[in-house]
């Protein structure tokens, strides 16, 4: 009777951090593209909906760099948030910055306008049917204290990680992340002092575009899965962590994306599957009624 207990324990114990990594995993991405909406809201107080087709963008520029055979994993890679890169930066110049200025509902629909675009190119150039992700490698299975997982969830999560940790390095300590920051607080005064905000806003587009981008590669490689509408619901969850963690403040982005993974995970193993993709909304309609403001206080707080 006593080591049938111990054995449930065991079996509940090890089931429980299987979906903690599961979590971690997919919340680390929802913090990357987090990261993205909660730039571009602090510089400009707008919400950037097209962020996950910058995701979907990403993951398909790696994918067809790789089929070809010829390209290096980490080059292809590194293609893959240059070309999401470059998109946010157009999205920047065509969709926002001739609206800049107007009421705000304006540029919201013209991201929304972008996010639909984008997608239906998308299906345009590659079709509806989904592209695996042509990898060379295996990933090892590996162990962590009695937990079955491979070294691909492990080199996720610590890629994402090391993204996060470079971005607070590089808003914190380098001139253009001072300046970005200058420009959150205020446009005004910071044009003032001499900034640029012009390219400060296009630089904020560039990081926190590229960021989604390898966000899609991960997800991309997890899943074994890219298609067209793959950045549809990964955004649209990315933006309830934004809000979860308080919009425009990059701590709250990297909490929230996790927090949010994590719940999102136990939720599908221990209450059902099929109420996965509803978790992430029920936690931001929560989060509005009880904390709006997010849980490390976000923009204007």
């Amino acid at each position: 009777m006593v080591l049938r207990i111990l054995e449930r324990i065991a079996r509940v114990r090890t089931m429980l951090l299987q979906q903690l990594i599961n979590g971690l995993t997919t919340g680390s991405a929802y913090a990357l593209i987090a990261l993205g909406y909660t730039m571009i809201y602090g510089i400009l107080g707008l919400i950037n909906f097209a962020q996950g087709e910058i995701y979907m963008g990403g993951a398909f520029v790696t994918v067809l760099l790789l089929a070809t055979g010829r390209v290096p994993f980490l080059l292809a890679v590194a293609a893959g948030m240059a070309a999401a890169a470059v998109l946010g930066l157009i999205l920047e110049r065509v969709a926002f910055r001739p609206l800049r200025g107007a009421h705000p509902l304006v540029p919201l629909i013209s991201a929304i306008g972008a996010s639909i675009f984008l997608q239906s190119l998308a299906l345009l150039l590659f079709g509806p049917n989904n592209r695996p992700f042509p990898l060379a490698f295996d990933f090892t299975p590996m162990q962590l204290l009695g937990v079955p997982f491979n070294t691909l969830e492990a080199a996720i999560l610590l890629a994402a990680l090391g993204f996060m940790g470079l971005l607070i390095l590089f808003v914190r300590y380098t001139r253009y992340g001072k300046a970005i920051v200058a420009c959150a607080l205020d446009r005004d005064t910071a044009r003032l002092m001499g900034i640029n905000v012009d390219r400060m806003v296009s630089l904020t587009f560039i990081v926190g575009s590229a960021l989604s981008g390898v966000a899609g590669i991960m997800m991309a490689i997890y899943y074994n899965a890219t298609y067209p509408r793959m950045g549809f619901l990964p955004g649209l969850k990315a933006f309830s962590a934004a809000i979860l963690g308080g919009v425009g403040n990059i701590p709250g982005a990297i909490l929230g994306g996790l927090l949010l993974g994590v719940a999102e995970s136990l939720g599908a193993a221990y209450i059902s599957s099929g109420y996965k993709d509803a978790i992430a909304f029920i936690i931001l309609i929560l989060v509005l009624l009880v904390r709006p403001q997010g849980i490390l206080r976000g923009r204007g707080h």
